[in-house]
């Protein structure tokens, strides 16, 4: 894999163990080669994670709507800045410049771009690696919620199938280097 986007929250006041793992995320991302791509952001998860990447030498590319980018802290440090006219256009253009998606914790835009991604797949816009981290069971109650939808008729049966869910950052790693 050369390039990955990752999803997460960019809010400062999150667990410090939340953040350091991001920064390990960002420095084994590096170490294998495969360039960040995510939203810019130079606080919270985000900012971690890009610093992660950037201090190990490796490549960061941030998508941020023209309307965010002063408004929200955007990276100073990234190998390329693409601003954009709107968070579709950010979506479809993390899209096109990444090979798979990693979900890891974060809010409302977090949860916006995987199930954009999650969508397409099932649509068959794509066929990219969607992954989830649920670290700590972050997302427990959204797989339930999943679970229960699909009981009730209201997911594909294979709806599950297109997203692979890691339980640790070790996992995932782990996986990557199949």
């Amino acid at each position: 894999m050369k390039s990955i986007a990752v999803f997460c929250g960019s809010s400062p006041t999150v667990p410090t163990t939340q953040l350091e793992q991001a920064y390990v995320l960002g420095s084994e991302l590096a170490k294998r080669g495969v360039e960040l791509i995510y939203g810019a952001g130079a606080t919270g998860l985000m900012g971690r994670v890009a610093d992660g990447v950037l201090e190990h030498s490796g490549r960061v590319t941030g998508v941020i709507p023209f309307t965010l980018d002063g408004k929200e802290i955007t990276h100073d440090k990234l190998t390329v800045l693409e601003k954009v006219d709107s968070f579709a256009t950010r979506k479809a253009r993390m899209n096109e410049l990444s090979e798979a998606f990693l979900v890891l914790q974060g809010g409302l835009g977090t949860l916006d771009e995987f199930f954009e991604m999650w969508t397409e797949r099932q649509l068959a816009y794509h066929d990219k690696p969607i992954y989830l981290l649920n670290v700590d069971g972050f997302y427990d109650h959204f797989l339930k919620f999943f679970e229960q939808a699909g009981a009730d008729g209201y997911l594909h049966s294979n709806a599950m199938e297109k997203i692979q869910i890691f339980q640790s950052l070790r996992e995932f790693l782990d996986h990557l280097d199949q």
